[in-house]
């Protein structure tokens, strides 16, 4: 599985539903640039599966396009409805997907295609998708590069994009033509209580214990102490982005 490596055995994605609103104020957007890229410059019916509190749906209503925000969770669905109220919320995940056959140009799926049943969720895509259609997945990743940021990471787990985890599921499901990537780097301005939300937001956090949670606080607070400036510092991220058309 993708991004924290022991986020499998560690707790299924519904843990993100007691932190939905460190999520929503820690967790990064994407960076503009890689939202056209996935998506494209013209409005489109776009379906935002695993939406969350709609760090991916805000931008792409900003950029005009019709958006139906798909989330399993109503707690986090809560806090996309505040976050983007320009998209159709809809209660659903990415194996049932609550809308009609050939009714989108573009499904997205940003920070969530890992969680899917892949085998179920790919055919249930197609269906929704028109023909021309495109899948577009997403996934910020830490830039460990700097030495800072590998220390945090080994605080609060590694995350990293594999071939097994968006480009060899897609090919194997035989529903979709060659898959295309595109990076972008970029940075998040952190002060210390949001870099405390987007660690307890990590679902290996959320799953731990109060008083683990607390020692990760702790180690997180001294990395802070020690980078920052005037109050804040900048978290580099790496925005990996695929995409491949309905065949």
């Amino acid at each position: 599985m993708i991004v924290n490596r022991d986020e499998e055995c560690r707790g299924p994605a519904n843990s993100f539903a007691r932190v939905a609103d460190a999520y929503e104020r820690g967790r990064p957007g994407y960076p503009e640039e890689a939202v056209r890229w996935l998506v494209g410059e013209e409005p489109r019916d776009v379906v935002d599966l695993g939406a969350g509190t709609g760090k991916l749906t805000r931008s792409l209503v900003a950029l005009g396009h019709r958006v139906w925000a798909v989330e399993p969770l109503p707690e986090m669905l809560e806090q996309l409805v505040a976050a983007a109220p320009g998209a159709f919320d809809l209660l659903g995940s990415a194996e049932v997907i609550p809308l009609p056959d050939a009714s989108a140009d573009v499904v997205t799926a940003a920070q969530a295609f890992h969680w899917f049943d892949q085998a179920v969720a790919l055919p249930e895509i197609a269906r929704v998708l028109r023909p021309g259609g495109r899948l577009a997945v997403v996934w910020n990743t830490r830039d460990d590069r700097d030495a800072w940021v590998s220390e945090l990471s080994r605080a609060i787990g590694a995350e990293s994009v594999s071939r097994g985890d968006a480009e060899e599921p897609i090919d194997a499901s035989g529903l979709f033509g060659p898959v295309e990537k595109a990076t972008f780097s970029w940075a998040q301005r952190l002060d210390a209580p949001t870099l405390r939300d987007l660690v307890l937001s990590r679902s290996y956090v959320a799953v731990k214990p109060r008083e683990e949670q607390e020692r990760i606080l702790g180690d997180v607070d001294r990395l802070f102490d020690e980078h920052a400036e005037e109050g804040e510092l900048e978290l580099p991220y790496v925005t990996e982005c695929y995409c491949a058309p309905k065949r």
